[in-house]
């Protein structure tokens, strides 16, 4: 497009506001106002909405048919430059909106300045943050999606192993590693259920609200927010402009999903530690120490466990912003910006390199059957016994004796003598003999949920099912 030799003084003004003002801006005045340094990721969205706008502008009659084309071909004019790494901004440019708009006017010269009739930078910033975060939200979403298939990659690969499973980190039951992967499906699949709730009211569009009070004119709202992809408009305009509720549904989101990988990494952390040995983290996911050439560090799952605090203070960070405002719109709302993009940014790379980990992690079936022991079947001793008649609450202490007795004769659970059991309880017969068998405690917990076979592979169908959409 050639640029147009003589714009409009006004639309190139480097201030969208500035006519009532005597005096310019302080110099760090200027410099701690200006959001385009981060808001400029809205660019795309920015130019999306402003074309829809112009088309909503010549449709409700406020512009010609020319203008409206006039203004749609400048603003792709101004979206290559974005798009190639060209634009230049000049340093007037305070934020996204104006950078826009001034480079819009140098291109096709006056008409730039209709494209603001009826629109406040209000209204704007809500719809483009909107905008980009609904596209941020689907990429998302499909990277949730690659993550939990790698988890039942990882659970199918090792159906088979035994594993400890503990409470307050402590030894607990037998139970399979799959069985442990698969937990992590289903937290991620409520992460995916949320997210698909903060999506649909991300998907409003606030557009036509003008700076708070509505706009004067015949704007078709509800053509407007069909043409941009929105589900719905916004039903009250002070709320438009201010709502940032959005905002924090999805860095609560984020925030959530965060500590669901961090409890991940915290496990395999602790797991690839030698003395525990369970699981090895791919050398692409490792690295070394400067100092001690024998260190192998989990430093993907360090900086994902780590990443969790920085997600839960950008939540953090802008509730505290929006509680003490007042209505409607205040400048304190760019402060939702920065922690948003550090999130989304985050994510970003969170979640496909905590896949690459799932889908590159090497297990060690030996090391995790070593570490079974059989106090850990103590629970089913105390079962064997209620299937005599003892009440469990029974049952359970006089189990707690025999461990005592054990722990007081140097033995482990399974090598206590029976008529050291019987001592205890006569209902303990020749067939406890029989109990002290990992697979088979596995395999009495068949229930739905369970850690036996049949329950995990019932599990994998369902999670299957989930991620091809039936």
């Amino acid at each position: 497009m050639i640029e147009n030799q003589n714009p409009d003084p006004a639309a190139s003004s480097p201030k969208l506001w500035g006519g009532r003002f005597d005096a310019a801006p302080d110099s760090l005045m200027e410099q701690f106002n200006a959001s385009l340094p981060f808001d400029q990721a809205l660019w795309a969205a920015d130019i999306r909405g402003s074309q829809a706008y112009a088309r909503a502008l010549a449709r409700a009659g406020l512009i010609s048919l020319a203008e409206r084309d006039q203004l749609l071909a400048g603003l792709d004019a101004v979206a290559e430059e974005w798009a190639r790494g060209v634009f230049a901004p000049h340093a007037g440019d305070e934020d996204i909106h104006t950078a826009v708009e001034r480079r819009l006017g140098e291109i096709i010269g006056g008409v730039a300045g209709k494209l603001h009739t009826g629109r406040s930078r209000n209204d704007q910033v809500a719809t483009d943050v909107r905008l980009w975060l609904r596209d941020q939200i689907d990429q998302l979403a499909a990277a949730l999606c690659d993550l939990q298939a790698a988890v039942i990659a990882l659970a199918e690969a090792h159906l088979a192993v035994l594993m400890p499973g503990t409470t307050h980190m402590q030894p607990a039951q037998p139970i399979r590693f799959s069985h442990w992967a698969l937990s992590f499906f289903w937290m991620w699949q409520r992460d995916h259920e949320r997210l698909t709730e903060v999506r649909r009211r991300v998907n409003v569009c606030p557009l036509g609200s003008g700076a708070l009070a509505g706009t004067p004119f015949n704007v078709d709202r509800v053509a407007l927010a069909a043409e941009l992809g929105f589900d719905a408009i916004s039903a009250n305009s002070l709320d438009a402009v201010s709502d940032r509720d959005f905002v924090v549904e999805f860095l609560a989101w984020a925030a959530l999903l965060g500590i669901h990988l961090s409890r991940l990494a915290e496990d395999l952390i602790l797991w690839s530690n030698p003395q525990f040995g369970f699981v090895r983290v791919a050398d692409a996911y490792s690295t070394g120490s400067s100092l001690m050439p024998q260190k192998r560090n989990p430093d993907a799952m360090e900086l994902v466990r780590g990443k969790s605090g920085r997600l839960l203070g950008n939540l953090v960070s802008l509730l505290t912003t929006l509680k003490g405002l007042p209505s409607t719109y205040n400048k304190d709302l760019q402060e939702d910006k920065e922690p948003l993009f550090d999130t989304v940014t985050t994510l970003t790379l969170a979640l496909p390199v905590t896949a690459g980990v799932l889908r590159t992690l090497q297990v060690n079936p030996a090391r995790m059957q070593a570490a079974l022991s059989s106090d850990m079947l103590a629970t089913d001793l105390a079962d064997y016994l209620v299937r005599q008649g003892t009440p469990f609450r029974q049952a359970h202490h006089l189990v707690g004796q025999a461990v005592r007795r054990a722990e007081a004769l140097g033995l482990t659970l399974s090598t206590l003598p029976l008529a050291e059991l019987q001592a205890i309880s006569p209902q303990f017969g020749a067939d406890v003999a029989a109990l002290w068998d990992f697979n088979h405690s596995v395999e009495q917990r068949a229930t739905p949920g369970g850690t036996a076979a049949a329950a995990v592979e019932t599990q994998l169908r369902q999670a299957r099912q989930i991620l091809a959409g039936g």
